[in-house]
Formats: C-alpha cells, structure tokens, sequence
C-alpha cells in the first residue's frame, strides 16, 4: 500500500497566513514562513501555500515569500494563485517551489494544463479543483471559490488527468472549514475515477476524518488548515494515531 501524505495549507493573503470558513470570513493565523518551519519539523509530508487572492487582485504570487519558506524548510512544496504562463511557473520553480499550482487559469484556458505538463513535467503540475454542489451537481468554481463555472466537477477532474497534471487538489467548498469532515462521496468518485493522486481538502476536524477520507474516500493525501494553524490536532499525533489505524505513514 502506498503511504498516504499528511499536508498543511498556508492560505496566503497580504502575506500572512489566514483562514476562514467556506472560503469566507478569513482571520489571521501567523507567519508563513514561521508556520512552515514548524510544519515540516513536525513531520508534515508536504506543504502547500496558495496566494488566496492573486486571482482576484490580477497579480502574481508573492515570490519574495516563497523564496522565505523554501529556504526554510525541506519537505516538497507546492504553491499556487495567479500562476497564468510557463515564465510564471519557471519563476516558482526558480525560487524554491517544487510543485506549482493552477486553478482559474486552467478552467480559462484549459491547454494550459498541457502547455506546462510537457514543459516542466506532469509530477510538478497540481490542478486544483475548487468545487461546490449546486442544483444536484458538482460545479466547478475559480478566482478563489468566488465564481460559478459550466464545469462539471467529475468531468473537469478527468479532463486535467487526460491533459496532463500530475495532481488533483480537490476542494469542497461546501466542508471548508466546517471542520464536519471531508467530502467523502465526492472525493471517492474523483479518486476512483483517477490514476493520480488525489488530495483531499475542506473539512477536516478530527482524526478519524483524515482515516474516513483514505479509506471511504481513497484520497492518497488529506490537507488541512485551521486544525493545524490553531494546534488543535498536531501532526505527529495525528500519524501515530493513522499508523495504528493501519493506515501506511511516514513517521
């Protein structure tokens, strides 16, 4: 059995972290680069850093930033919001990212996907997928979760595989910091249907909802925010207690 990646989420907003709920209300939760630093000492397997609203403000991700925290620390890390071009990508990369991700920019123009999958290679592509059930169907939504799109989530997620990313980072809106637990349904059918990984986002609470979501929802990573910003579950705990749940991890 593959191991499964614990992965926290610096949300990213005038260069502190922050955190909301259903992609609204945001509060402050400290320093990036600090909070990286502890993540990846804990154990943390990946990191992921989206600049919440590059999208919206037309600008480009803070590089000075990611250059902070990639010099920090020494697990793999991805980072997304306003990525839009190859130079975007290279610049990332240039500064310390190891994995970049893209969102309203691939629902824009969609060979974009293909476009970097065959420049930089499918294993630094993550497509993040920001989803919210409306009139009975998953839909698909950018700049942010502030807007609807045609997409059909399923549809969508099968899309960016067949296009060329390497990852998909599923987010349901809906269980955003419900802290409820993930969209289980939904990220089983993605999962199920996809021969990448998938990594699940929006919900998690507890640690059994990080054991419902590999086993139920057969994501092969569970990324969390708040739960960790605000130390209520920690993750050295939080993969002791996976591992005795017979769930492969790295200690």
């Amino acid at each position: 059995m593959l191991t499964k990646r614990i992965i926290p989420c610096l949300d990213i907003k005038d260069g502190r972290t922050v955190k909301g709920t259903n992609f609204v209300n945001l509060r402050d939760a400290g320093d990036p680069v600090a909070l990286a630093a502890i993540y990846a000492e804990q154990g943390a397997d990946e990191l992921v850093f989206l600049d919440i609203t590059a999208t919206v403000d037309g600008r480009k991700t803070l590089l000075d930033l990611v250059r902070k925290v990639a010099h920090t620390i020494n697990i793999p890390f991805t980072v997304g919001g306003g990525i839009s071009s190859v130079a975007d990508v290279s610049a990332l990369l240039n500064a310390g990212a190891d994995k970049i991700s893209i969102n309203s920019s691939a629902v824009r123009n969609p060979a974009l996907v293909n476009e970097l999958a065959l420049e930089f290679g499918s294993q630094c592509i993550v497509v993040a997928i920001d989803t919210r059930y409306m009139n009975g169907e998953h839909i698909v939504h950018t700049h942010g979760g502030r807007t609807p799109t045609e997409l059909r989530t399923i549809a969508w997620a099968k899309e960016v595989e067949e296009r060329g990313a390497g990852e998909i980072l599923l987010t349901s809106m809906d269980a955003d910091g419900t802290k409820a637990g993930f969209a289980l349904e939904l990220t089983v059918q993605i999962s199920g249907g996809a021969n990448i990984p998938v990594i699940a986002s929006g919900g998690a609470g507890s640690m059994e909802h990080f054991v419902d979501v590999f086993t139920i929802g057969k994501a092969d990573a569970g990324l969390a925010a708040s739960i960790f910003h605000f130390k209520e579950i920690e993750i050295p705990a939080l993969k002791g207690y996976l591992k005795e749940q017979g769930i492969e991890m790295r200690l």
